[in-house]
Parts: structure tokens; C-alpha cells; sequence
């Protein structure tokens, strides 16, 4: 047994713990839901976000993992995103056609769910044909993982079926080029509805204890393709975010995965793309 493993953690949630991380992260959809059914042309990116922000205030959220965000059109793709304030809603307008993503990460007595909700305004057949796609990235990701394989091997084998449908990667774009990143239960002090570069103020203490325990162990709390991230997947919750583009148009689903010692699911099949899955299967 390699010293790696041994220092592995133990799966630190019990049943309730999980419980709770699947309510938060249904009553994220269920917000981002109503804001999509609230679009129409003419929005802008600003003003889906704080009605977005809104409804999840009403709903009882206590903090944020990081403020929501809206993309609409090209942005969906991060088209010519050089700097991180490029990822904050701006003015752009909801049009005809175009495709949207509503990005939330709310927070609940310590519980965070981050969460990716993918839409388009009227008839896109491009952002169809993606859409349907997306449902290999998910099948893929699970089993991976369920093999324990390096999450930089992983995180390379979504970029390989990337390019077999001819699209390419967007997650790259993110900060540290991360497809994920993992999710606790925060337990850090700072003040509340605080926030620092668009994360909260109590989300920075807590990154910044797990990277430096994770690192002492070798390992990293941020999945991405480098030297870091080159190790089994760590028990523990991931919100794992495959973001895929052509041109323009910008997808994504972005949900919860559980992984523990010895096993890997998605920690809820309720989901508005898996349905969306289910449906056109049942056709």
C-alpha cells in the first residue's frame, strides 16, 4: 500500500449530511428553474443574476459558495474571457435564439451546492445537439471515477470525447483550469453574505485550509489537468462542471458527484438535464 493511500480519508458524511447536500442542491435548480421560466429577450446578464440571487434569498440561503452568475450568447463559451471580472454578469442582452447559463453556489448552515443550469431562448438545433451529448460527459465521469483513476486521466479523457464530438473545452477557461473542485460543509467564522471577488468571504477561509491540508498530503481539493490533480479521487463531495462549446454556444451541467473509499454516484438523478435525458430516451 503506497504511504499516498494510506493517508486517503475516510468518507466523512453520514446519511443525513447527504440529505441535506441533495435538498440544497434541489432547491438551486428549483430557483434557477424559475428564473429560466422568468426569461425572455431584452434581460441582461445583471438582471438574471440578482433575480436569481432573489429567489434563492427567499428560499432561505444564508451565504453563497460564490455570487450567481448569468452568461448569455457567445459568453457562454467564455468567447475572448482574458481576465476573471469577464466571468461576472454584465450588460448583455438575452436575445432570439440565444443560449444562457445560470451558475449558483449557495450555501445553507455550513451545506453548499453548486450548480450549472443550461438554457436557450427559443429554437437553437446546435444547442440541441449538445445538450443531448452532455449525458456521455456525466456517464463518462462516474465511471472513471468508480475506477480510480487520476483525476488529471480523467479530466483528459473528457477532453478526448470532446474532441471526438468536435467541440472543445471550456472549463480551461476557468480559473486553474478546473472541470471541479470539492464541497464541504464550511465551518469558517467570517461574516455571512460577505464577499471577495465574487466568493464569500467564509468560502475563501475554508479553500485556503483544505489547499494547504490537501497539499501536505499530496493532494488537491481543485480537479484539473496538472501535476496537482494527479491522484484518486478523494472521498468527499465534488461539484463537477464539464463545460463544452462550438462556436458561440456554451453548455454545461454542473452537480454534485459522491465519492467514497470504494464507489462513485451522482448524488441526485432528479435533475432538469437527466430528465431532459429520460424524456427524449422514452421517445
Amino acid at each position: 500500500m503506497t504511504t499516498q493511500a494510506r493517508l486517503a480519508p475516510a468518507f466523512p458524511y453520514d446519511a443525513t449530511d447527504i440529505d441535506r447536500f441533495r435538498e440544497l442542491q434541489q432547491l438551486a435548480y428549483r430557483c434557477a428553474e424559475r428564473v429560466a421560466a422568468w426569461l425572455e429577450p431584452e434581460v441582461t446578464e445583471r438582471q438574471a443574476a440578482a433575480r436569481l440571487r432573489r429567489e434563492l434569498v427567499a428560499e432561505g440561503v444564508e451565504d453563497f459558495f460564490h455570487v450567481p452568475f448569468a452568461w448569455f450568447g457567445d459568453r457562454t463559451a467564455f468567447r475572448h474571457f482574458k481576465t476573471p471580472l469577464q466571468f461576472f454578469a454584465g450588460r448583455r442582452k438575452l436575445e432570439e435564439g440565444m443560449p444562457y447559463i445560470l451558475d449558483c453556489a449557495p450555501v445553507v448552515d455550513g451545506y453548499t451546492a453548486d450548480i450549472g443550469y443550461a438554457g436557450k431562448i427559443g429554437d437553437n438545433p446546435l444547442w440541441d445537439k449538445i445538450a443531448a451529448d452532455l449525458r456521455e460527459y456525466r456517464e463518462l465521469i462516474v465511471r472513471e471515477v468508480r475506477q480510480r483513476k487520476p483525476l488529471n486521466e480523467i479530466y483528459t479523457a473528457v477532453d478526448a470525447l470532446i474532441a471526438h464530438h468536435g467541440y472543445d473545452n471550456r472549463h480551461k477557461v476557468y480559473p486553474g483550469r478546473v472541470i471541479g473542485h470539492q464541497v464541504t460543509r464550511m465551518t469558517a467564522r467570517g461574516p455571512a453574505g460577505v464577499n471577495v471577488f465574487g466568493f464569500g468571504v467564509r468560502t475563501l477561509q475554508t479553500l485556503g485550509r483544505e489547499l494547504i491540508s490537501e497539499r501536505l498530503h499530496g493532494r488537491s481539493p481543485l480537479w484539473a489537468d496538472g501535476r496537482s490533480s494527479r491522484h484518486a479521487p478523494t472521498p468527499g463531495l465534488w461539484a463537477v462542471e464539464p463545460h463544452i462549446g462550438f462556436h458561440n454556444v456554451g453548455l454545461k451541467f454542473e452537480e454534485l458527484l459522491v465519492v467514497t473509499e470504494d464507489d462513485a454516484y451522482w448524488l441526485d438523478d432528479d435533475l432538469p438535464h437527466v430528465r431532459r435525458w429520460a424524456e427524449a430516451s422514452a421517445r
